[in-house]
């Protein structure tokens, strides 16, 4: 799926960027939180505890808090509780922000009545904020048609595929596009909540906020090095998997997607088109993701320079890995390395965790069978990969990673990653990948497709 320009993009006019006259009976001090049976309850509880706490004894800024079920309670949620809500969805009626901070299941649409007092409080000006999987639901509304958003990495080829007309991007933190707002997952959610205060009351009651939760005020950079990279595991019973499978295995090779190309007896116009209707992605900016993980597991598990790096992974110089490592990750190896790497005094030099050859074959020692299980497994169910969240387009930053920046135009705001200028210093790798190439677990796809592929005589 092709994915047209953002409309909401930084810089661009639009409605969304116009002031919104509230309806006379909604108050602007007045936040509902929209919950549902099945959700997690840290989700949930992140605007409950921004909104909810009376803090003005410390000359915070108080918000009034309706807590509103979206369906007929008591709601259950994480660890076998169960919540009871004090008002129905008609306390959506009163309020000048909505928070929807979590949905239960991709597959499933919210209840028509929810879906129905949420376009309505949408027209009649509030403002409507979707935490994390809460997107899902102001997707379902329709609230989020055209324009960008953004949800947790796991899920964001999931919103990509059900909603085609929105224009994910599983990079940011969140989006601020003035009247709807949406964040990644889980803290993201905390994020977002203190964008608002400071919308609504200045920076320094979001600072002032921020100490009294403990957290950090504005978090610099995106969701990049969290997203787990791969293919579907589905692939394990496709006639390429074999060539997925020789690729994976010698990554540390220079090879191009012509040889992928001739071993799967095919023209390379015949197995782009077959690769990307596969996976989602065409096969160049698929091996360029693969060669990043590739680096991203070296660096985080050995002491290798970054030109040994480069070299085991197939990069013909550690400029092009580090022109792509920026611009799929947002930040640089050495960056990456010192955030991110778990330091094992006791493992040698040169060497990774467990000995598993992991320079020699560009296998990591993580390609077992204890990580079949991928991240796809979540609570939304499946996540295939999806040509729908913007091939050439932004790819996914870290929530909370290094490098980044917010920016806000027109009344929209950012917060995430900004890709590094484009680095044509290795044409036969250049190619700049969309997070539609597999927004799963790196490990459990490849490890299923190598050992199919031992299976075979």
């Amino acid at each position: 799926m092709a994915v047209a320009p953002p409309v909401g993009a930084a810089g661009s006019a639009g409605p969304a960027a116009l002031p919104r006259k509230l309806s006379g009976r909604r108050r602007p001090e007045i936040v509902a939180v929209l919950l549902f049976s099945g959700g997690p309850i840290f989700e949930s509880s992140i605007p409950l505890s921004v909104f909810g706490v009376d803090r003005q004894d410390t000359s915070l800024p108080h918000y009034r808090l309706l807590v509103c079920a979206g369906e007929p309670g008591p709601l259950a949620t994480t660890g076998g509780l169960t919540m009871t809500a004090p008002h129905g969805i008609e306390g959506l009626a009163r309020a000048g922000t909505v928070v929807v901070p979590a949905w239960r299941a991709a597959a499933q649409t919210p209840p028509p009545e929810a879906l129905a007092a949420l376009r309505k409080a949408h027209a009649e000006g509030a403002r409507i904020i979707g935490l994390c999987t809460g997107a899902f639901v102001l997707a379902a509304a329709g609230l989020l048609d055209g324009r960008p958003a953004t949800t947790h990495w796991m899920y964001a080829p999931t919103l990509a595929k059900r909603y085609p007309q929105i224009q994910v991007d599983p990079r940011e933190l969140y989006i601020d596009e003035g009247d709807v707002l949406t964040s990644a997952g889980t803290a993201a959610g905390i994020d977002l909540c203190l964008h608002v205060v400071r919308t609504d009351h200045g920076a320094d009651a979001a600072a002032a906020l921020a100490r009294r939760l403990v957290v950090p005020v504005r978090r610099t950079g995106g969701q990049a090095p969290y997203v787990d990279r791969s293919l579907p595991e589905e692939i394990g019973n496709d006639p390429l998997a074999e060539v997925v499978t020789w690729a994976l295995e010698n990554l540390s090779k220079q090879f191009d997607v012509e040889v992928l190309a001739a071993r799967a007896y095919m023209s390379r116009r015949t197995f782009d088109r077959r690769f990307r209707s596969l996976t989602g992605s065409a096969p160049l900016q698929w091996l360029i993701s693969q060669r990043v993980l590739q680096a991203q597991r070296l660096l985080e598990t050995t002491e290798l320079s970054v030109d040994e790096v480069a070299r085991r992974c197939g990069f013909r110089s550690p400029v092009a890995l580090r022109g792509h490592f920026r611009r799929q990750l947002g930040v640089s190896p050495a960056v990456y390395r010192s955030t991110f790497r778990a330091r094992r005094p006791e493992t040698p030099t040169g060497s990774t965790s467990g000995g598993t050859g992991l320079a020699v074959a560009g296998i990591t020692p993580s390609t077992s069978a204890a990580h079949l299980a991928g991240l796809a497994a979540g609570p939304l169910g499946s996540l295939p990969n999806v040509d729908g969240v913007g091939s050439g387009g932004p790819t996914v930053p870290p929530q909370g990673g290094p490098g980044g920046h917010a920016t806000r135009s027109n009344g929209r705001a950012r917060q995430g990653a900004r890709p590094a200028p484009d680095d044509h210093s290795s044409p036969a790798e250049d190619g700049r990948p969309g997070p539609s190439q597999g927004l799963s677990h790196p490990d459990g796809a490849n490890a299923a497709l190598r050992r199919r592929a031992a299976e075979r005589p």
